[in-house]
């Protein structure tokens, strides 16, 4: 973690937090709604896509145990999201409504850095992977999504990692198999 907070500003941060389980396939948000709710994921992974004009969808992200999951612009500007968030697993999530991390950030301040430096992380991420998609090769691609997400690869579906990369599921297949990785 990223800031301390003493007992008192544990019990708040989590009073202000809703446990939630969500069965495999939900979508927590869809295109064109405003994302209401910032997520936190204790056990399952929730997947970001976008779907393009043709139906073809596109992954952004996954969100593991542990990770953070909402669409930034959406959830803090309040306007409609372009992409969608998705159970790829049953998931049990803790979330928080925009007016509630206000009302946290005022009574334990720390806590909004602490998702100043989430946002900061997500940005840097989100950078290193355009800069990849745009100069890696396809298979330096998947080594860097096996090393950020260890283990997520047998647990979700290879269609899902595809695209993720931006190759085709039999690409993705056939590379695997001649680099026996």
């Amino acid at each position: 973690m990223h800031i301390a907070l003493s007992l008192d500003e544990q019990e708040r941060v989590l009073a202000l937090f809703q446990q939630k389980n969500v069965a495999k396939r939900t979508l927590l948000l869809q295109p064109g709604e405003i994302d209401r709710y910032l997520y936190f994921v204790k056990k399952g992974c929730l997947r970001m896509y976008y779907a393009d004009k043709d139906g073809v969808e596109h992954n952004i992200g996954f969100y593991p145990e542990n990770w953070w999951a909402c669409d930034n612009v959406s959830f803090f500007k309040q306007k409609p999201a372009a992409n969608a968030i998705q159970a790829l697993e049953d998931s049990e999530v803790y979330s928080i409504s925009l007016s509630q991390l206000e009302k946290l950030f005022a009574e334990v301040p720390k806590f909004e850095r602490f998702i100043r430096i989430l946002i900061q992380n997500g940005f840097d991420l989100y950078q290193q992977r355009i800069t990849s998609n745009l100069s890696k090769t396809a298979e330096e691609r998947y080594l860097e999504f096996r090393k950020r997400y260890p283990g997520l690869e047998s647990r979700i579906a290879q269609k899902h990692i595809a695209t993720y990369l931006g190759i085709t599921p039999a690409f993705l297949s056939m590379m695997r198999k001649e680099k026996q990785l």
